[in-house]
């Protein structure tokens, strides 16, 4: 059977984006990502905080997706080609303004994207290419007792994965569905395998001509000792352009596996609210 790993993968992703390419088609670092971030997804770029309404933990994201250059098919078809790099960290709130860092996760990879409109409708697919690595801090160290904190040692966790979402957009409206397939995870006794859906829907010029709400939601079917949902939901307002840069403030519900790689087999339900840039 033919074995592929992260580097081989991604070099033949890069000459099928390249191989075809005109120079007079690319703009190079465009100002815009070509396809957006699916709100409600947890493995999305975030620049704020959270915080948890039922429980004495927040969390502090720190990361953006980059499109490094779109090259322009025809009329009415682009494709990119970006990078991801992201850091989601779990703290806990003390007295005199104390945040200690309990567990954190990086990710780090690239995408291609692809958009064509039809009869004003819009759709597309995005290939994301990732590496996840998480660790635990010194706040999941109970210096008093001298162990670490619940009984949770610190282990080896990281995964790199494939990512593929076709989407359509009516409008305001984009609905998507697509898959994982992790080709590489420690430890190796998790399914390799997810499966996604999701929608979105902003209600622009709603409240003017830069306040935006929204409404997302998000199911992903994960294989972790068999198959069990995630759910998560947001709504919020978004503060400046709807399908671009601005300040979201919202509202969250989640439901499953903990999205922590040293906290990967621990279910959890937390409704949150918090704030995000979109950049």
């Amino acid at each position: 059977m033919l074995k592929l790993n992260y580097k081989s993968i991604f070099l033949i992703c890069l000459f099928l984006f390249t191989s075809n390419i005109a120079q007079n088609g690319i703009e190079i670092f465009p100002s815009n990502l070509l396809i957006q971030p699916l709100t409600a997804n947890t493995l999305k770029p975030k620049l704020g905080f959270e915080f948890k309404t039922n429980k004495n933990e927040l969390s502090l994201n720190i990361g953006n997706s980059l499109d490094i250059l779109h090259y322009k098919v025809n009329p009415t078809s682009t494709l990119s080609f970006g990078a991801d790099l992201f850091t989601y960290t779990l703290l806990s709130s003390q007295s005199n303004f104390h945040f200690p860092v309990d567990a954190i996760d990086y990710l780090f990879g690239v995408n291609f994207g692809y958009k064509k409109i039809v009869c004003s409708n819009e759709i597309g697919v995005r290939l994301r290419i990732s590496h996840i690595s998480a660790h635990f801090v010194d706040g999941h160290y109970d210096k008093t007792l001298n162990q670490w904190r619940d009984g949770r040692e610190p282990k080896v966790y990281s995964r790199e994965f494939l990512e593929l979402i076709p989407y359509f957009r009516h409008k305001n409206f984009r609905v998507y569905a697509g898959l994982t397939y992790i080709f590489s995870i420690d430890p190796d006794n998790i399914g390799t395998d997810q499966y996604q859906f999701g929608f979105e829907y902003f209600a622009s010029k709603l409240l003017g001509e830069h306040l935006t709400p929204y409404f997302s939601y998000d199911f992903r079917l994960i294989n972790l000792y068999g198959y069990t949902g995630n759910n998560s939901l947001e709504t919020g307002i978004k503060y400046g352009y709807a399908e671009g840069k601005g300040i979201s403030f919202y509202f969250r519900y989640f439901s499953g596996y903990n999205i922590h790689g040293e906290y990967f087999d621990v279910r959890e339900n937390f409704t949150s609210f918090g704030f995000n840039f979109d950049l």
